[in-house]
């Protein structure tokens, strides 16, 4: 296997997708919007298997989910439907939550197809929203923006980039004393409050199994992108109990990993 990262947007992928066509591999497995697009826009024909992308549809990475088409297929992670989930969590840790601070990242199109759909979820709680985007790798500029909305929850969106810089955005939310959502767990782990998220190794479990598919003769265009049916709600008591708050009975029911 050749592996390889880039941070940013779609067209850093599209480079390292060539990169890897000139190697001569036999298909690309992908992980997010940005990295899929990148992949198709370098190659029509090679196979790609997203082991997970947020909505293949309305980043018209597909025609559809049953029947894709094309060389692209793989396993959407839900990733918008998930973060109204994930703002309905955190309204039942603070019902009376009124303003919610998001930090996203305008280079994912995946994240910004999700944060639109955040913003009418919140809305028709009544909630404000105030979104700050990180823009290139500006993350420590984004958390002071975040810090100077003052609000009184904080969601961060599923991105891989978000991802790779947890333990700094956890370290200074954590500083403000402010109550946030992540996507992943790994947040968590490094002391963040809460997450709920597509569990992700399963994708990449099942991800390889469309791989032995494809490398054994199917047609990716024939194999259907199947959703994510996997989720995991993890807490840190720890976090919480530093914040002095009080995790409802309906959620801590809810957990599948508890940091105490």
């Amino acid at each position: 296997m050749e592996h390889r990262w880039a941070d940013g947007p779609t067209e850093r992928y599209v480079s390292v997708a060539q990169e890897l066509l000139q190697l001569g591999v036999d298909a690309i497995v992908t992980w997010g919007t940005p990295a899929t697009m990148g992949a198709r826009q370098a190659t029509a024909t090679l196979p790609i298997v997203t082991a997970a992308v947020g909505d293949p549809v309305a980043a018209q990475l597909v025609p559809n989910l049953a029947r894709p088409g094309g060389n692209v297929t793989g396993f959407s992670s839900l990733a918008t439907e998930l973060e109204v989930k994930r703002l309905q969590v955190l309204k039942e840790l603070i019902p009376n939550l009124q303003r919610l601070g998001v930090l996203s990242n305008p280079a994912n199109p995946a994240t910004a197809i999700a944060a639109r759909a955040l913003q009418q979820a919140a809305q028709s709680l009544g909630l404000t929203v105030a979104t700050v985007e990180v823009r290139g790798n500006e993350v420590d500029q984004a958390l002071v923006e975040l810090r100077d909305a003052r609000p009184e929850a904080a969601l961060v969106l599923a991105d891989p980039v978000l991802l790779d810089h947890a333990r700094d955005i956890v370290e200074f939310i954590s500083a403000q004393r402010l109550v946030a959502m992540y996507a992943y767990r790994d947040f968590v782990q490094v002391g963040g409050l809460l997450s709920y998220g597509t569990n992700y190794h399963e994708l990449f479990r099942r991800a390889a199994g469309y791989v032995d598919r494809i490398l054994n003769g199917a047609n990716p265009g024939d194999l259907p992108v199947q959703e994510a049916d996997r989720f995991e709600l993890a807490i840190n008591l720890k976090t919480a109990k530093e914040l002095g708050l009080e995790v409802p009975a309906t959620v801590f029911a809810l957990a599948d990993e508890v940091i105490e």
